[in-house]
């Protein structure tokens, strides 16, 4: 793979309910044009089972060495535990916001894995509240 390819290749595979990664990568998309960082699985219509053989093929297909769910007890995420046993060097990132995937898809030099936890903090720094 070509230096150029290998900026532009998937990093990361986001996982969640419903179209939440999709619509998520499209954010992603339409605010820093990286989207292709990522590719979406949704666990629509998918048994745990089917949701581990959906992400193990994801990962064997692009090397990706993080993945980002919706909910820390989500089927996505005890899918992703059950993967990353037999699977050193690969992270789950869960309970994911809009600026922890921006702040991953801009980071281009880092390794994906310290992306993901750089990431992950300033993620939940983002979160505030105001008024009552």
């Amino acid at each position: 793979m070509s230096e150029q390819a290998a900026a532009h290749a998937v990093k990361a595979i986001v996982a969640g309910h419903g179209s939440f990664a999709t619509g998520v990568i499209s954010a992603v998309e339409a605010i820093t044009g990286r989207g292709d960082r990522f590719i979406a699985i949704s666990n629509a219509g998918l048994c745990l089972d089917d949701i581990q053989r959906t992400l193990t093929m994801a990962l064997d297909d692009t090397r990706a060495r993080v993945i980002f769910t919706d909910l820390p007890a989500g089927s996505c995420t005890m899918a992703v535990r059950r993967l990353v046993r037999n699977r050193p060097g690969v992270v789950l990132i869960t309970g994911i916001n809009l600026s922890l995937l921006l702040d991953f898809a801009m980071q281009d030099d880092s390794d994906p894995v310290a992306a993901a936890h750089a990431a992950l903090e300033r993620g939940r720094a983002s979160m505030v509240a105001h008024g009552a």
